[in-house]
Formats: structure tokens, sequence, C-alpha cells
């Protein structure tokens, strides 16, 4: 028998006291706010990896009891109601849960930690997620462009509520990951990339809120920073590779580790480097020479001390716990392997997750990223239209060839392009170096962007000042996870009266363009 839920409208309440119940069927009183306190959630975290991931939730309402002859049978439930998913595709799934539960082979390990009870239970989740994300990949493989992801059931009245999360299929595709579809023993899926890790944080969320004596309420005042989340991602994600090393992930702490050798600067002068991290002895390895006293990589200060000695060629290597050479790569690797990770420490506070020659995730002062393209070349012309209005192809593409130079910039630069270019380089001329108005080229754009400051042109690539030190008001827009060029461009563009775009290029190679409309969407 199949309904599907109905949302529940009303005024915002308080903690601890639940929305009216209407006259049609529902599950449990929160269950329309917390859907829509999930959806903030999501929406926070995956639009700052990627906006084109476009995070959608949804809610999966499951039978949990058995029917009889007293009590009206439960029912699959959706919600929102126009979600797109049939609940007949989910017919079965309560069973092939059961299925899966008595036919996997569960570690011993588990009964001596847990009571027969907790691991029952525990086994039946793990079960019953796996069903509902078989029955989400076959929806998922009839030509619909988004992925979903089942989270863990939880019971709440006659029902396992899963929360499932939808991202758009190209855009979660277009980035390298590890081996995908492993499982630790215990049933936990393993973060093959960042963005997955990020999907398992947003479902432990969802776990928390959805166990507390009032289910769901706990979302609604209490959600976790967008920031926080992200981090708790990465941390999750650096598991992995200590994982595939032997090592226990809990006392590993890679992403830690890397950040704080990154943070640290020797004799004045700023990380750079790299840190291969494989077993010793792994064929693509050769040692320079080898340290009698193998340092611990949480000696952190002593670490980064033997960074100082690496080169293009040479590396620091260490097995996921101790540094125990310097070496260099050799032969081809194989990839399959999975089992030589590299660490490309890029400047200060910013490092690189690496693995078979692709860059899996970004940190820049302790917050991860996606390894996203430089540029995008579609948006960019949008946001042209929408600042400027400007569609003349010529143009256009000049500013196009320029923003790429910029972006090959080693040390990072910042673009700033306004209408009033001439009149803003006159009004900030005592904070900047004037120049002979000009065309930029590629060679000129190289040569400009070498000094600090930002250059000043408008949108026929006429640029009218270089070094330019921007002003403008503080807003509630900028970021302590930034350094001071991108958030001095917030600050310029927030404030001109003029529409103006600024492009700013990090010195760890990532790349925002920032507009007033870009602004308004935070």
């Amino acid at each position: 028998m199949l309904s599907q839920l109905p949302l529940v409208s009303a005024p915002p309440v308080g903690f601890g006291t639940p929305l009216p119940l209407p006259d049609t069927f529902t599950i449990w009183p929160y269950q329309a706010r917390f859907r829509q306190a999930a959806q903030a959630v999501a929406s926070g975290i995956f639009e700052v990896l990627d906006e084109d991931l476009d995070p959608y939730v949804l809610l999966l309402a499951l039978p949990a009891d058995a029917e009889d002859d007293t009590t009206e049978p439960a029912v699959i439930c959706l919600e929102p109601t126009d979600c797109g998913l049939d609940g007949l595709s989910f017919e079965q799934v309560v069973e092939r849960g059961r299925f899966l539960q008595l036919t996997e082979t569960w570690q011993p390990l588990e009964r001596e930690l847990m009571s027969e009870e907790m691991v029952r239970r525990k086994q039946h989740g793990v079960g019953l997620r796996r069903a509902v994300q078989e029955a989400l990949d076959g929806l998922d493989k009839r030509g619909h462009k988004r992925l979903s992801f089942a989270g863990w059931p939880i019971k709440i009245d006659r029902h396992f509520v899963v929360p499932v999360l939808q991202l758009n299929r190209k855009a979660f595709l277009s980035y390298p990951t590890l081996h995908p579809n492993r499982f630790y023993t215990d049933g936990r899926p393993v973060a093959h990339s960042l963005l997955l890790a990020a999907v398992l944080r947003f479902h432990e969320e969802c776990v928390k809120s959805l166990t507390e004596p009032e289910p769901g309420s706990g979302l609604l005042v209490r959600p976790r920073d967008t920031d926080e989340l992200i981090r708790a991602a990465g941390k999750l994600f650096l598991d992995t590779p200590a994982q595939d090393l032997g090592m226990n992930p809990a006392t590993a702490k890679l992403f830690a580790t890397c950040n704080t050798i990154s943070s640290l600067r020797y004799e004045g002068a700023e990380g750079v480097g790299k840190l291969l991290l494989a077993r010793r002895g792994h064929p693509n390895l050769a040692e320079v020479f080898a340290l009698t006293c193998p340092t611990p990589l949480t000696d952190y200060r002593a670490v980064r001390k033997l960074l100082e000695m690496t080169t293009q060629d040479v590396s620091l290597l260490a097995d996921g716990e101790n540094v125990y050479a310097l070496g260099r790569q050799v032969g081809q690797y194989d990839a399959s392997r999975e089992d030589l990770f590299v660490i490309n420490f890029v400047t200060h506070y910013a490092w690189e997750f690496q693995h078979g020659g692709q860059v899996l995730m970004r940190a820049h002062y302790g917050q991860p990223s996606l390894p996203r393209t430089r540029l995008n070349r579609t948006r960019f012309r949008k946001d042209l239209r929408q600042t400027f209005q400007l569609t003349d192809p010529a143009k256009v593409e000049r500013l196009w060839d320029v923003v790429v130079e910029a972006s090959r910039q080693k040390h990072g630069t910042l673009l700033v392009i306004t209408t009033e270019a001439l009149a803003e380089a006159d009004r900030l001329k005592l904070q900047c170096t004037l120049i002979e108005p000009v065309p930029l080229t590629p060679l000129i754009t190289r040569l400009v962007t070498a000094i600090d400051g930002a250059v000043l042109l408008d949108p026929d690539s006429y640029c009218y000042s270089i070094g330019v030190i921007l002003d403008g008001k503080a807003s509630g827009h900028g970021t302590s996870t930034r350094g001071a060029r991108y958030n001095s461009a917030i600050r310029y563009v927030d404030s001109s009266p003029y529409p103006c775009m600024a492009i700013v290029v990090s010195e760890d190679g990532l790349v925002d363009v920032i507009t007033k409309e870009s602004l308004r969407e935070e």
C-alpha cells in the first residue's frame, strides 16, 4: 500500500515545540521542517565546493514493522511529494535489506565490542541502506541527471526514515577520485573523494538530528557551520590513504598533520616541496639518503626543517607515520595499486593531495577545496554579460586571453575590470602606478601582474594603472580562511558604485571571479 507525504506548512516555532499536525497523514511533527533545514545545510556545503552540484534533499520512509490484523499497515512515503521518485520503486527494499543483512560476512570483532542487540541493529541498518542505495542506483541509471546517496535509516514511529541527497551527475563525476565502492569492515563507506566525504559528513549530521528525543529538531536550531563541515570532510577523506597504507586513520591524522606542517616557516621562508607517502621499499621510490632515526610526522618543526632540503626532483619519503628518507619517484607507477600518494606543499598554509598525477584535494589555510579548473570560459562569459552587458565576441575573447595569462602568475595577482577604470585610476593615483592607457596583450599582462597590487582595466581590455592598493568598506562577505588579496577584492567590488568585476588568482592556483551578483548570492 503506497501513499505520499504532504508538505507541512507552518510559521516558525521555537525549539521543543513541534509543528501542529495536519489533517492528513505524517510520520512525525518535524518532518517537513527537518527536510528544509537539511536542504539548507546541504546547499551551504556543496555550493561552496562547486555551485554546479545543485544539492537536493528528500526523505524516504519505509515500513519498519510487519503488518498484522490489529494495526493499519505502514506505507512507503516520500517528501516532498514532487521529488521525482515513485514509491513503487522501493516496494522490495525492506526485504532486500534483510537479505543483505543475512548474507553479509560480518567481522566477529564487533560482537566483542557491542551487545548482540547493538550488532543486530547496526547490521540491519547497513543492509537496509545498501538496499536503498541499490534501488536509487537503478533509478539513476535511467538517464537521470542526478546521482543519489542514501543516508542511514533511523526508526521513527513505525517507519525507517532515510535521508537521500541528490547531486548533479555531471559535476560530481568531473572530479578525479580514488577507487570507488569500498567499505570498512563495519560496513561504513570509504571516502574515495572529498565530495563523497562531504556527502558522508552531511548524512552524519542527519543521523545526529534524527536520533534526538525530538527527531529533527536539533538541525533546526543549531546546524554546524559550513566551513566546519567541509573541514570534517577533508579529515575523513585523508583517512583513506592512511587506510590504504595500513595505518589506523584515527592515529595518523594526516589532514591535521599536513595543515600544521604547511603553516610553519623555516627562518622566515615558506614551506615548499613534496612529501611522498608509501610503504618503505615501494618499487617506484628510490632513496637518495636515509635517516638513521626516522622523524615522526607529528614532529612538525623537524619535518618542516627536512622539507627545506627538498628540490623539484627530490622529496621527503614517509610511510604515513615517519619520514625515513629523502628520495625520488622512479619508473611508471601503476595507479590501480593505490599505495603511493603525494602531498605537495605549494606555499604558506597551502597544500595539495595528489594520486596518479592528479590533484584530488587542495587545502588553503586549513580549508579543503576541490581541484577546480582555473577558469570556466562559459561562466566567465556569463559574468561579463551580467555585469557589463558585454556580448561582443572580440572583446570577450580579448578579456579571456588576459585573464588566462594572469591565471598563470605563480605568485598570484588581482585584476579589476570596471567601466570607470580611467576615473578610478585618477581617484587612486596616490596608491598606484599610473600608466599610459594600453590594450593588454598576453605579454603585457605577464609584465604588469608580476608586481604586487591590482591591475585596473576596462571592458575593452585597456589598462590604466598597476600596483593598485584597493579601498572599500568592510562587508559581511569576507572570510578569514582567505588572504588579503581575496578580501580586498570583495570589499572593492561590494563598495564600487560602478559595474565591476575582480579576478583573484591565489598563490595556490585557485581563481575566483567576484561580481556584485555573486556576492548577493552568498
